[in-house]
């Protein structure tokens, strides 16, 4: 593909995950493509890639559309992240430069809970976590995760309690964080792995409450 497809494709995918675009709404090919400047023709193949990472749903006679993750994309999204996120966290060293992303990332959260900015305590928060699995060492790891994350932050989207969701895993980040430098990867990670549970079951309260309502 070429370099100024998958720099277009990033920079949608980006305004998709920060909210620019709601789950579920159309995208009309060609107020999209006005927009950004770039050809219909282009424009589909960003729409491609984006569909290959589970972030648009192309839909018959109708088009191209946000995606909008179903209870059972969520469960699959956790899956994932149980399998990758504590085996990275297990075998990483607390002297990985990734130390200092995930340190990082949990001052950045803190900040922003302190000021109730939910949209960048949820940046921070997947950032942190982005930052576990690249103590792995594994670019495609890492791009695996970009695009779990990516999904997740769309059922996050799909939520208005951000607070409720959020709020609780600024201070276990922290606690994470320490459990990690002060006893190693292997009680840190079945910390997280209880973790992500419990993040599971919150997202899927709020997320099954948001669709009742």
């Amino acid at each position: 593909m070429p370099e100024h497809d998958e720099t277009l494709a990033d920079a949608l995918r980006r305004r998709i995950i920060a909210g620019d675009f709601a789950p579920g709404e159309r995208l009309s090919e060609l107020a999209v493509a006005e927009s950004l400047g770039v050809s219909r023709n282009t424009l589909r193949e960003a729409f491609r890639v984006l569909a290959e990472q589970g972030l648009i749903e192309h839909i018959p006679h109708r088009g191209a559309s946000v995606a909008s993750p179903a209870v059972a994309d969520v469960v699959d999204i956790y899956r994932a992240r149980r399998y990758v996120e504590p085996a990275a966290l297990r075998t990483g060293s607390p002297l990985h430069p990734a130390v200092a992303a995930m340190r990082a990332a949990v001052e950045s959260s803190e900040a922003a809970l302190a000021a109730q900015e939910w949209g960048v305590v949820g940046t921070g928060n997947m950032e942190f976590h982005a930052a576990i699995v690249d103590l792995a060492d594994s670019p495609r790891l890492a791009r695996l995760y970009r695009d779990v994350a990516a999904e997740l932050r769309l059922a996050f989207l799909a939520i208005d309690t951000p607070e409720a969701l959020h709020a609780p895993y600024v201070p276990r980040n922290r606690a994470l964080l320490e459990l990690f430098l002060a006893e190693g990867g292997e009680v840190a990670s079945r910390e997280l792995t209880d973790y992500l549970v419990e993040s599971e079951q919150t997202v899927l309260g709020a997320f099954t409450r948001q669709r009742r309502g």
